[in-house]
């Protein structure tokens, strides 16, 4: 399968440069087929003109200019729209990520449908940070009645799924409501440990009032989708190429061979 990575980023001009080279070595290194989706989303420093730049010598880049900032979340969902592969990550434009962390699982598309990262070097970050973040898990798996490890990370899905699953959440709630409902629908996931590195320029977005208050929203958004709405009851129904589909058929033939 080929891979489309989608880079989010807002006035990264420190970062995004490193973090494409990054991604370009990680997948030579992994000898995997991919193109990198990048995603300027209303920058007003010379992000843009640094993605042209490297676009000039690669061929596998794709450039989405947003006009005016419209969210992490909305910014990825262009980047679904717009990516040619057949599976799907998303990596922020502020290098804090390892690409080799996550692409390395890459295999495991070959048994379920999404690959879901934890951090287990939690160590880096500040104990605000981590306890902001183990407040919003516990809250989730309690709210959802799910059991995610976490959810706002570099996660990779077959993007057939999105066919299925029309959530979409344009601030740092959106991967939260995809893991969700594709839970909720029964999709097949696997949770494998990443690292994260030290962020070496810049402060990140994820803790402003603004991207705390589009979270709110998608929350209660999300709430009021599975819990209020007649139509929620989940259909269990799946793509024909999902790998979900593809075991439960190999389930149900087994017993069927067994009775």
């Amino acid at each position: 399968m080929k891979i489309s990575v989608i880079v989010t980023a807002l006035n990264e001009e420190r970062n995004i440069v490193s973090a494409i080279n990054n991604i370009l070595a990680a997948l030579e290194d992994l000898h995997q087929e991919g193109e990198i989706v990048v995603i300027n989303d209303g920058s007003t420093d010379q992000t843009e003109y640094l993605v042209m730049s490297v676009m000039k010598e690669r061929k596998n880049i794709q450039l989405i200019r947003h006009e005016k900032p419209c969210g992490v979340g909305a910014s990825f969902w262009d980047g679904v729209e717009a990516c040619r592969g057949e599976a799907v990550v998303w990596m922020p434009g502020d290098n804090e990520n390892d690409p080799r962390e996550i692409l390395q699982y890459f295999h495991l598309l070959d048994h379920v449908d999404i690959v879901i990262p934890f951090i287990f070097n939690k160590e880096i970050r500040s104990r605000l940070r981590n306890m902001l973040s183990f407040v919003f898990r516990l809250i989730i798996n309690t709210t959802f009645q799910v059991n995610f490890n976490y959810t706002n990370g570099t996660i990779l899905y077959r993007k057939s799924i999105f066919k299925d699953i029309r959530s979409r959440s344009s601030g740092f709630f959106f991967h939260a409501e995809i893991l969700i409902r594709a839970a909720k629908k029964g999709y097949l996931f696997a949770e494998v440990p990443c690292r994260l590195n030290t962020r070496e320029r810049g402060v990140s977005k994820a803790l402003t009032l603004l991207s705390l208050a589009q979270v709110a929203r998608g929350y209660f958004g999300l709430v009021r989708d599975l819990y209020f709405r007649k139509d929620s009851k989940p259909s269990f129904r799946f793509p024909d190429d999902s790998l979900t589909k593809v075991r439960r058929e190999a389930s149900r033939n087994n017993w069927r061979m067994m009775e």
